[in-house]
């Protein structure tokens, strides 16, 4: 069953899943990251087996020019001693029908280009590369 993480309990809970995607995360800020994002709309999101978080995600819905009215996914990460075995595809499933149901358009997230493992599982799941995302670091804090 996938759960909404609005405790601080289940939030921290996630960090370690959430952590084998975003290396970089500190423990003793993770809570208070996910605190200051959630008023920005994120929700964090999370799959059990017998009482181990197997799956996490973060995701928002918002509305721009381009897109109109869209669900997109910030964070996306199956636990590598759980892949494959269905659990990010039900994860996706079950966001795809918050898209649905949230009238959204789009239903999108951006994939880093060295993580092949996880393009192939989104061409699986029926997503497509829709266009290049350009960034530039201007701060290290």
């Amino acid at each position: 069953m996938i759960k909404e993480a609005v405790s601080n309990e289940d939030i921290l809970r996630c960090f370690d899943v959430m952590s084998e995607l975003r290396t970089h995360l500190v423990k003793d800020n993770f809570l208070n990251s996910i605190r200051i994002m959630e008023t920005e709309g994120y929700k964090l999101v999370f799959m059990e087996d017998k009482g181990v978080i197997v799956a996490v995600a973060g995701y928002r819905i918002n509305i721009n020019l381009f897109m109109g009215k869209h669900l997109y996914i910030d964070d996306f990460v199956t636990s590598n001693n759980y892949r494959s075995k269905g659990y990010g595809e039900k994860l996706i499933n079950w966001l795809r029908d918050v898209a649905r149901k949230s009238d959204c358009k789009y239903f999108h997230l951006d994939s880093g280009t060295q993580r092949d493992q996880a393009h192939k599982f989104y061409f699986q799941q029926g997503f497509t590369i829709a266009s290049y995302h350009f960034s530039e670091k201007i701060n290290d804090r």
